[in-house]
């Protein structure tokens, strides 16, 4: 472990370093206490120096957290007691936190998931959203990034533990990502449930071409003037013509169900 120049705290993993920046004491992201409910949170790190700082923010954001360092322990944690959200390292003593998240999600298991990990590159966030996780955060990060990224889950599933949502013959999993059309499994790629969540995010809302290449940028790869117009066409094909309705000239909404 060693103290870096920008005030880092760094300890060595093997082929990695992990890493959570810290000015001075714990950081609490203004108004965060009091504006959602309490949650009960489980971190699964290994890192004990990044475990404790993360452990000490939580609480201080006013949420009770269960700290393990191992997937077994995670597994009992979660199948003897309900969680509002999983924080996620992906390399554990006792294997990889992707499989970890897809068995979860393949046994119905919804619990929200906010990956904290090393690996930073475009194709591993991609992988970690596709297997299931709602937020992806790389290390070195702020401490209080982490509270805005914890609010933002728990605004975004307030008064809806079971985050299924229906729209016209479409049944949506938000938190396992995975959609039904008429009873049958439709797979969007990340781009596209990018693309899809904004708009399930905005019902009615219009929705500029700008403010979805926006939702774009994170994938890395170069954005053609084209882009938004191909994955609308096909999100269309995949979930039906009028999924998606076009402003000419303005932008795009949610179709009506």
């Amino acid at each position: 472990m060693r103290a870096e120049a920008d005030g880092s705290l760094k300890t060595a993993e093997p082929g990695l370093q992990s890493a959570v920046r810290r000015e001075g004491q714990k950081q609490t992201n203004p108004g965060q206490m009091g504006r959602h409910k309490t949650m009960r949170i489980v971190l699964i790190e290994d890192d004990m120096v990044l475990g404790a700082a993360v452990r000490d923010q939580i609480a201080a954001d006013g949420h009770s957290v269960d700290w393990v360092q191992r997937l077994d322990a995670a597994t009992d944690a979660l199948a003897g007691a309900s969680f509002d959200l999983v924080l996620l390292d992906l390399m554990l003593p006792d294997g990889r936190g992707i499989p970890f998240l897809r068995r979860l999600r393949a046994k119905g298991d919804v619990t929200p998931v906010i990956i904290l990990t090393a690996l930073d590159q475009i194709s591993d966030r991609i992988e970690g959203l596709n297997a299931g996780a709602d937020d992806y955060l790389v290390k070195p990060f702020d401490l209080a990034e982490l509270s805005a990224r914890i609010g933002s889950v728990a605004r975004r599933y307030a008064g809806n533990p079971n985050p299924i949502v229906t729209h016209g013959p479409l049944e949506i999993d938000l938190a396992a990502r995975s959609i039904h059309r008429d009873g049958r499994p439709v797979t969007l790629t990340a781009r596209e449930w990018a693309l899809f969540e904004a708009f399930l995010s905005r019902p009615g809302q219009l929705l500029s071409k700008a403010q979805l290449e926006d939702k774009l940028y994170a994938f890395g790869a170069e954005i053609e003037s084209n882009t938004i117009e191909v994955h609308v066409s096909r999100l269309r094909k995949k979930l039906g013509a009028e999924v998606i309705e076009t402003e000419r000239g303005l932008g795009y909404r949610l179709g009506r169900a």
